[in-house]
């Protein structure tokens, strides 16, 4: 899934490309990916895209219309949704079907973009709206850990506010918006922490580096994720990764400095964490939660 470095990548890869131009046609080839109907979707076309931005892992883009008001289509890439851009967009008429085309905005030199999500489990959700707020789950967001209101200070009473494992705290959306499974792993990483570790456990000195290895991390998968085509945002980002989705590989250490152990994964249901046992654990594994409890 996309999270906040590879979305800031896309809104600025769709800023430099689509601001200013004119939308021409929009067609809808998956129906349930379009979770609202007022303003319909043709509302867009005949509009000057005016920005792209961000809302946690929320694509904004902005468009005036020919009358003026402001029309925001909105999307959340899900887990396998993704921006596919053509600088000569396919001609052909969008119809709905068995393709994994969701969405296709055409502008008036020829460009534009296809949402297309991959897959059975269909999770894409497109918003046309007047405003993004309207949108509850972008309403709901948590503060932006990059922005200048996540201080220390502001860290530190999040993870007051209640008792729970320090990973969730970091993938709540209407806590911290646009961490999800990947970065919360290598956050915890860098930070030297149990992903399973209580907040109302973690001392002051611990909150400071789970706050700095926040900041750290996702600055630097911002910087390295800028500038990169659409189409080679998902190879960096798994380049970029130290432990997730590196089962058994070396551990590279949270400091650059092989630590001599190999990277562990704890699996879930649908999703799985990944973890190094000698930065993160003191040695001790963690167990697989599909079969006992786990080891703190």
């Amino acid at each position: 899934m996309p999270e906040l470095p590879e979305v800031e990548a896309l809104a600025a890869f769709l800023r430099e490309r689509a601001v200013g131009r004119t939308v021409t046609a929009v067609g809808v080839g998956d129906i349930a990916a379009l979770k609202t109907f007022r303003p319909p979707p043709d509302a867009l076309v005949g509009g000057t895209v005016v920005d792209a931005s961000r809302h946690g892992k929320w694509l904004d883009l902005l468009v005036a219309t020919p009358t003026g008001e402001p029309v925001h289509l909105v999307w959340h890439l899900s887990r396998a949704g993704w921006v596919r851009w053509s600088d000569s967009l396919a001609t052909t008429p969008v119809r709905p079907g068995r393709s994994p085309l969701a969405l296709r905005v055409r502008l008036d030199d020829g460009s534009g973009f296809d949402l297309t999500e991959q897959g059975t489990r269909k999770r894409l959700a497109v918003h046309v709206v007047e405003d993004p707020h309207d949108v509850p789950q972008i309403a709901s967001l948590g503060v932006e850990p990059l922005s200048p209101e996540f201080t220390r200070e502001r860290f530190g009473e999040l993870v007051a506010a209640r008792n729970q494992q320090v990973k969730g705290l970091l993938r709540s959306q209407d806590t911290i918006a646009g961490i999800g499974n990947a970065y919360s792993d290598e956050i915890l990483h860098a930070a030297r922490t149990s992903p399973f570790t209580l907040t109302g456990k973690l001392t002051d000195e611990q909150v400071d580096v789970v706050y700095a290895a926040i900041r750290d991390v996702l600055a630097q998968a911002v910087a390295e994720a800028s500038g990169k085509p659409a189409a080679e945002l998902k190879d960096a980002k798994r380049r970029g990764m130290r432990v997730h989705g590196r089962t058994g590989a070396p551990c590279p250490g949270w400091d650059g400095t092989p630590c001599g152990d190999t990277v562990h994964e704890v699996s879930f249901a649908d999703s799985s964490l990944q973890y190094c046992p000698t930065c993160q654990t003191g040695g001790k594994p963690l167990a697989d939660r599909r079969l006992s409890k786990l080891l703190r």
